[in-house]
């Protein structure tokens, strides 16, 4: 259900810092004309850390009335509490969407046993699918490969992104849970060779900048005809791109990216929320060179 190409959207804001849902319009459309298959809403990239509940309906009411299904809608619904995520979970549950992508408590430091009865808890509360989102650099909090079986045996339990660029860990995972878990990278420096490893996919932050890229390196991935032939094809477009990878983390995501969005005219500004600033004037001039290096130029301004 979930494969390929999924975009970590940022979340654009005017210049009163409220969310510009004319920009997330053109986002979404830019995204489906360029082949992404999904899209994750209110994430890391999303600023999810300083998005209200009530940003975070909004945003997902908006996105299933723009995409009427052309891709999928996935919302973030995490956080370190639980009973906290569960009334989220259930207000975003009747709007449509296509699922959750849930990340692991961050600061509370639960154990092992106290990771599953969380995520069983979330589950327990909606019918809907539920990615997990392992990513210890930001949470300080690793879910190891059996938690994550453990829990792949829950109905609604569909998938997990692994943003811990471990490589080792696909293999396993992949023997161990069921056929349809979606295994996706959400590290875009090793997606390719996660998909290789047997994953299904990436949900990325470079698709912000070269949706159209990432998502025929996935569907190149994807076909089992002259496989050989398309990984070739496909290392040869993220070749063009792989620069991008490093750079758009230059300053704490999603810093970097939204200044290169910006710099490309996708955003009217490149706003984030405090307690993060926008892209430091040195970082830029980094920057700027590696979108050019990576071909990447500014798209004219509607008049």
């Amino acid at each position: 259900m979930f494969s390929q190409s999924i975009v970590a959207l940022v979340t654009p804001f005017n210049d009163d810092n409220k969310i510009d849902f004319s920009v997330v319009e053109a986002l979404l459309e830019w995204h489906i004309a360029s082949g992404t298959q999904g899209v994750v809403l209110a994430g890391t990239t999303g600023e999810s850390a300083t998005l209200s509940f009530d940003e975070k309906i909004a945003l997902a009411k908006f996105a299933v009335k723009i995409a009427k299904g052309r891709l999928k809608i996935l919302v973030g619904n995490g956080s370190n509490n639980t009973a906290e995520t569960i009334a989220l979970t259930k207000q975003l549950e009747p709007l449509n969407i296509d699922g959750y992508l849930t990340v692991t408590p961050y600061y509370n430091k639960p154990t092992d046993d106290g990771l599953i009865a969380h995520f069983s808890a979330i589950a327990k509360a909606t019918v809907l699918p539920i990615i997990l989102y392992n990513v210890p650099s930001r949470t300080l909090c690793d879910m190891n490969n059996e938690i994550v079986i453990r829990l792949s045996e829950l109905n609604n339990i569909v998938g997990l992104k692994d943003a811990t660029a471990d490589l080792s860990r696909v293999a396993v995972l992949r023997k161990a849970c069921k056929s349809d878990f979606a295994l996706l990278s959400g590290d875009d420096a090793t997606a390719l060779d996660y998909v290789l490893a047997g994953g299904d996919g990436v949900i990325s932050v470079t698709a912000n900048i070269a949706p159209k890229a990432v998502s025929d390196i996935q569907q190149l991935l994807s076909l089992s005809e002259n496989k050989l032939k398309n990984q070739e094809k496909a290392k040869a477009i993220e070749a063009k791109i792989a620069k991008l990878h490093q750079g758009l983390f230059i300053e704490p995501n999603p810093i970097p990216v939204k200044w290169a969005m910006y710099w490309m005219n996708k955003l009217n500004n490149a706003q984030v929320r405090l307690p993060l600033l926008s892209l430091s004037k040195n970082a830029q001039g980094i920057l700027e060179q590696q979108l050019k290096n990576c071909g990447i130029k500014p798209y004219p301004q509607e008049s």
